[in-house]
């Protein structure tokens, strides 16, 4: 049955076509259309991410970029890519938040205080809420709680090769950094680089005497405080003696004038003689204890002044050093179109004093001028890579468009009191970040710049407990390693101003004005 049926299949086919020839032509071409088709869906079809090394030597990293879209992570120095691999971010409701990170504090055998004691090895903390990159299980799409899973010998491999600081992009699509130029940009002095080591080292030592000679002064003024005290307390006392002195003086005058006997007489005379000695004695006494008390009154005054310009020399030049000493540090700038400000941070390698990562300095914070603030800017990261002939080679990536980076630099003014405290000595690793989003409150004084797009889903980032209160460094106080603090409450509500913000997130909270 089946035979005769092929057999009338062929027999239809061979008329149709004229030959059995013709018949396996058409077939053979069918095939071939179809593998035709096959292989270009093949092509469109993206390539899983794998691990790849550059065949080059590498330099130093310099950021990190992670891909939500390709679920990849590639690792960049001065001169391109070195290393790939794939990643598991965040899955629905605790997706990964894309923005702009840095890495904030590094431990080899972390365990999460979340999620059950999970192993989190070669942690690679990027917000203190407890996003960070580590080594995990990959599944080969996002299926974390948040974090950036990478593979457990990447992370590794990667844990030995970072700092602190490092910058770390989380973009929803696919960003690279490309070569950028723009004369907003920061232009070192080489000058000043080369001078701001001995610089630095002079003024330390400038500030070191400064507090010697504060302490001397005010313990001598403390000293001289007291002696005026104590002169005080006797002058007061002889005042008090002179006051009787006089009233039996006066005693004394009303005694012989009443007196009607010979003998009262004489009596009251002695008593008058006795109370006029008395009463001068005193009085020499006081004028004596009067004449020095002010002698000593006016030199307390005295020190008193010169402790206090003691103390604001000491103050002066412990700025002075510790501005110098973050000047051969790279400096990081974010410019916010929500909030239209400027903000500075620099590393001082001190470790925080609750522990946990190392202070950056943040008393610089100031207006900046944004042309068109109603309109979106976008993310845009631009970094200083390397030294060249013009002072610095720049990179320039954007994963939030508003405007292209070009665009959204042309419509920046940075004060120029900022680029003179910060651009003579700008150095590679340096960058300037430059986004419609406020800083998160994630960013504090142990942290560089946190700051999450709005525009993106951000789930595994606002489920989490933000960060408790935490001080933020400032000028008021020169402290002995030449950074101080200030306590600030807890805002819950969002800043306003972006227009854009779609999602939750945490924000920001500004240092109080006129702190710079």
């Amino acid at each position: 049955m089946v035979n005769r049926f092929m057999t009338a299949r062929s027999t239809v086919a061979m008329r149709r076509w004229g030959s059995p020839a013709i018949v396996t032509l058409a077939v053979m071409a069918a095939l071939t259309a179809l593998t035709a088709d096959a292989a270009a869906n093949q092509a469109r079809r993206p390539k899983p991410p794998t691990e790849a090394t550059a065949p080059r030597d590498a330099g130093e990293p310099i950021m990190a970029i992670v891909s939500i879209k390709t679920q990849q992570v590639t690792i960049y120095d001065a001169d391109g890519w070195i290393l790939r691999a794939p990643v598991s971010t965040g899955t629905t409701g605790r997706e990964t938040p894309a923005g702009v990170f840095a890495i904030l504090e590094k431990n080899k055998d972390h365990r999460s205080s979340l999620y059950d004691d999970a192993e989190m090895p070669n942690m690679q903390r990027i917000t203190w809420n407890g996003i960070a990159l580590h080594g995990g299980p990959l599944p080969g799409y996002a299926a974390s709680h948040g974090c950036v899973r990478m593979p457990f010998g990447f992370a590794e491999k990667l844990f030995d090769k970072t700092r602190i600081g490092m910058r770390v992009i989380v973009s929803p699509d696919n960003a690279e950094p490309v070569e950028f130029s723009h004369p907003a940009l920061l232009v070192p002095k080489a000058e000043a680089i080369a001078a701001a080591p001995a610089r630095a080292e002079a003024l330390l030592r400038e500030a070191a005497e400064a507090a010697r000679m504060a302490d001397e002064a005010k313990k001598a003024a403390a000293s001289a405080a007291r002696e005026t005290a104590s002169l005080s307390a006797a002058l007061r006392k002889l005042q008090g003696l002179k006051t009787r002195a006089d009233a039996e003086l006066t005693y004394a005058d009303k005694a012989l004038a009443a007196a009607k006997t010979d003998e009262a007489k004489a009596r009251a005379e002695d008593l008058k003689q006795k109370a006029a000695a008395k009463a001068a004695e005193l009085g020499n006494q006081l004028d004596t204890a009067k004449a020095d008390t002010k002698s000593k009154l006016d030199a307390a005054a005295v020190a008193k002044e010169a402790a206090k310009t003691a103390q604001t020399r000491k103050a002066d030049t412990a700025k002075a050093a510790s501005e110098t000493k973050l000047a051969v540090e790279p400096v990081s700038i974010y410019i916010s179109r929500a909030t239209q400000k400027l903000y500075v941070r620099r590393p001082t390698h001190k470790p925080a004093p609750d522990g946990g990562g190392i202070v950056f300095d943040a008393t610089i914070e100031v207006p900046v001028t944004i042309r068109n603030p109603e309109r979106p800017i976008g993310t845009h990261v631009f970094t200083a890579v390397a030294r060249n002939e013009a002072g610095l080679r720049w990179t320039a990536v954007t994963i939030d468009d508003g405007d292209n980076a070009k665009a959204a630099l042309d419509r920046i003014t940075i004060p120029q009191e900022v680029l003179d405290r910060i651009a003579p000595t700008a150095l590679p690793r340096s960058s300037i970040v430059i986004s419609d989003e406020p800083l998160s409150s994630e960013t504090n004084y142990r942290t560089e710049f946190v700051a999450v797009l709005s525009t993106e889903p951000q789930g595994g980032f606002i489920t989490r407990r933000p960060t408790a209160d935490v001080l933020v460094a400032s000028d008021d106080f020169q402290g002995d390693n030449g950074f101080g603090f200030f306590n600030f409450p807890r805002d819950p509500a969002p800043q306003t101003g972006n227009t854009r913000r779609r999602g939750g997130g945490q924000y920001y909270r500004p240092m109080q004005p006129g702190w710079w």
